[in-house]
């Protein structure tokens, strides 16, 4: 059985990207129609399917979309974040995107979604998707374009499959799977370097674990973005101040390991182990609080990756360690954000979200959103500004990644109404800065920013060639 639809834009995926740029484009084109199609069962995406402790890496009063608020804007009072504003959960998140689904999306009567709900193709303006339940066949003809939301698609930690070995008799569990342990084990070995697996040695940690039976494989150590500095509304000085403070220290930095410690040094960024330069930068974010937690983990396994785990022990790329035959291993190897080559964010029938400035999804999804509304029947404009800036992956990516931001900011700024949204939009974290310009703290800080933003991005294009 077969059927037709119509629509202006088909979005392929209702996670956050997806979510965020659907609602700046109906409020901004209240003409647009939108149809969304998932695979899975609700809006949300990979938080449909994230391990039970996880929390999002910003604030959650300026995540998600720009019309609908997400938690009271408080400031936390106990934990790794307390001072700052709060964090959402996995089940408050899911809980956002499905009111946000039902009360505005579909409640605007410009959006449709069809969930489970399979994707069969970009070919031309006559794609086709199917249901998972019925199998039914929609021949969907797409006016404008097809939203490709799932181009940067995380892989999941639950769901992917791991890279090395495992014997058979080896206690083995996803990340998702930490909270549902039973009994005690000898220890605890956690696999990956990256956020989750510092979320599971946080929460370990804070479930009471002693560290030392904690063992924590790291193929690659990590720079952190200082969530202090990533803070909006009330705490937004402190944002512009260590951005500011940043930008100061990469216009002055004379190679690229005096940048890095310079940057740690303003409390921009954070490493757990100061004995070790990190090769790895994701944008993830962590508190003073939670990196000296980490911290207490003497057990670091920094052998490579891992090959295979023996019941007698395990074979990374340089070298063996010991396994007692205990131990619980978590794995967390998975990579996080999909790492799909950049592309032009605007094609001719197509859009593909992807990063455009700062390593924070909905923004970067929003603000497409609001210029594809904008500007829909003028292609050159929309691709001047929009150039894409891929979400960083090594250490040095800190680099081209705060040049990109730069670079959009200045773009943006030109443009009285891209101006005006993000000075009002709830997902930009630096809205109500001009308004704040005449307070000492925040005017000095613009005055840095003004001062150093150029010097910044000349530099910083010498020493990332530096590095090839």
């Amino acid at each position: 059985m077969a059927g037709s639809l119509e629509t202006d834009y088909l979005v392929i995926g209702a996670g956050a990207a997806g979510m965020a740029f659907t609602d700046s484009l109906i409020d901004a084109d209240p003409n647009a129609n939108v149809i969304m199609a998932d695979r899975r069962h609700a809006p949300g995406g990979h938080w449909n399917d994230a391990y039970p402790f996880v929390r999002l890496h910003q604030p959650a009063a300026c995540y998600g979309v720009s019309s609908t608020s997400l938690g009271d804007d408080r400031l936390a009072a106990t934990g790794f974040n307390a001072g700052l504003y709060e964090q959402a959960d996995g089940v408050q998140i899911c809980e956002y995107f499905r009111r946000v689904m039902d009360d505005h999306h579909l409640a605007s009567g410009q959006v449709r979604f069809l969930p489970m709900t399979n994707y069969l193709g970009l070919e031309s303006d006559q794609v086709a998707v199917v249901s998972a339940l019925t199998g039914r066949h929609l021949d969907i003809h797409v006016r404008r374009a097809v939203v490709d939301a799932r181009y940067l698609e995380p892989t999941i930690p639950s769901r992917h499959t791991p890279s090395f070995s495992v014997d058979p008799g080896v206690r083995f569990i996803t990340v998702n799977q930490l909270v549902d342990v039973r009994e005690p084990s000898t220890g605890y070995t956690i696999i990956g370097g990256g956020k989750t697996g510092s979320d599971a040695c946080a929460w370990l940690l804070g479930q009471g674990v002693d560290p030392d039976r904690i063992r924590w494989i790291r193929s690659r150590d990590a720079w952190t973005w200082n969530r202090a500095q990533l803070q909006p509304l009330e705490l937004l000085v402190d944002t512009v101040d260590g951005l500011s403070r940043a930008l100061e220290v990469s216009a002055e930095a004379d190679s690229v390991p005096d940048l890095f410690e310079r940057l740690e040094a303003v409390g921009h960024l954070l490493r757990i182990d100061r004995g070790v330069s990190p090769t790895m930068y994701h944008g993830a974010t962590m508190t003073v609080a939670e990196v000296e937690a980490l911290r207490s983990i003497e057990n670091v396994v920094r052998l490579g990756h891992l090959v295979s785990i023996r019941t007698d022990g395990l074979d990374l790329e340089r070298g063996t360690a010991p396994n007692d035959g205990g131990q619980l291993f978590v794995d967390c190897s998975a990579a996080g954000l999909g790492k799909a080559p950049a592309r032009p964010i605007f094609e001719p029938g197509r859009i593909a979200l992807q990063c455009v400035s700062s390593a924070l999804p909905t923004f970067n999804a929003a603000v497409i959103g609001f210029i594809e509304a904008t500007r829909s029947n003028d292609h050159v404009e929309k691709v001047r500004l929009t150039p894409t800036n891929r979400y960083p992956d090594a250490a040095v990516d800190w680099m081209t990644n705060m040049r990109g931001q730069l670079s959009s900011v200045e773009l943006w700024n030109g443009q009285p109404d891209i101006a005006a949204w993000l000075e009002s939009s709830r997902v930009n974290i630096a809205r109500g800065m001009m308004g704040r310009a005449d307070e000492p703290r925040m005017g000095e800080a613009l005055g840095r920013l003004i001062t150093y933003s150029q010097p910044a991005s000349e530099n910083l294009a010498r020493l990332r060639a530096l590095v090839g």
